[in-house]
């Protein structure tokens, strides 16, 4: 195979985002997405939709790959948890019998042993009816394993959030500034009060298939809510963006040591942005399903409600 169809061959499904410049952020919501700043962007090509089950399930036929969720865990980078307890699994949504604190995550999120990209609930299976679902419980080293084999990348947190604007300088979504548009919901998010209650008004209660809702002006589906999008950029422990894109950027060792989380002093696990929000945002808990948004991951954490999509710079 020639290197122009190689290359060819790597952007079948995506869209060519052309260099610009952006003003990104936004000091309307909350403290971590603020100042705005501007960045110019090279152009880059990105995927149309968050990798589905049945491309994930492609790499891991080819390669045999094991995700970070099915490996067993190392009790020393878990100080003062019974090693018994330390089964493989992820992070798994279930709601709460009754009204909780919501400055208490524990309160809905559940370590479910078993749980794991083919079982993100730890019982049912993807490949039942979810095939066309983005892919979740994800930690970031399995996301930059199918973006290498796929001779891609994963987009760092501007050519996210650029590409989620499609050109809408200063929008509040990536489709505009009025969340329903004519009474239409455009991205699959929380309707009620989380965590207790979800009207599913907007079709769906959990991942909706990919390209379910309108694309943005870019013809970009799923950049806001479904599930959050991993990014390659380090979370500074201050928690404010960083002021250039080289700053942050995956393999500086510096930001790296700065992303550990401050308020968890003996856990040693640095953290990335995440983009997007996701089906669990709501407007009483997590108003981020916007492109300004942003918030930490650890990257050894799957859950739920986290998943990716590549990018395949120029030259």
């Amino acid at each position: 195979m020639s290197s122009v169809q190689e290359r060819d061959d790597r952007r079948a499904g995506m869209v060519c985002i052309p260099a610009g410049h952006a003003r990104l952020g936004s000091a309307r919501h909350y403290p971590e997405e603020a100042p705005v700043r501007e960045v110019d962007v090279a152009a880059f090509w990105i995927d149309t939709h968050p990798v589905t089950n049945r491309a994930f399930g492609r790499f891991v036929r080819e390669t045999g790959y094991v995700t970070v969720a099915e490996r067993p865990l190392d009790p020393a980078q878990y100080p003062g948890v019974d090693p018994k307890a330390l089964k493989p699994g992820a992070l798994v949504f279930k709601k709460p019998r009754g009204r909780v604190h919501l400055d208490d995550w524990t309160n809905w999120w559940v370590y479910t042993p078993g749980a794991q990209w083919r079982r993100p609930d730890g019982k049912n299976n993807v490949f039942k009816g979810k095939q066309d679902h983005p892919v979740v419980n994800v930690a970031f080293e399995d996301a930059q394993a199918y973006a290498n084999w796929a001779g891609k990348d994963l987009p760092t947190e501007s050519e996210w959030e650029y590409a989620a604007r499609g050109g809408l300088d200063g929008a509040e979504f990536v489709w505009g500034d009025e969340f329903t548009p004519g009474g239409r919901y455009m991205a699959n998010t929380w309707q009620g009060e989380f965590p207790l209650e979800n009207l599913a008004a907007d079709g769906f209660e959990g991942t909706s298939p990919v390209g379910s809702f309108p694309p943005n002006n870019f013809g970009l589906f799923d950049m806001a809510g479904n599930v959050w999008e991993w990014t390659t950029d380090w979370y500074p422990a201050s928690g404010l963006p960083a002021k250039t894109k080289s700053c942050c950027v995956a393999g500086d060792a510096q930001a790296r040591e700065a992303s550990f989380d401050p308020a968890l002093p003996n856990v040693r696990i640095p953290r990335k942005v995440v983009k997007g929000g996701s089906f669990l945002c709501a407007p009483n808990y997590c108003l981020r399903y916007r492109p300004a948004a942003r918030q930490p991951q650890m990257i050894d954490t799957a859950a739920v409600h986290i998943g990716f999509r590549c990018v395949v710079r120029e030259p």
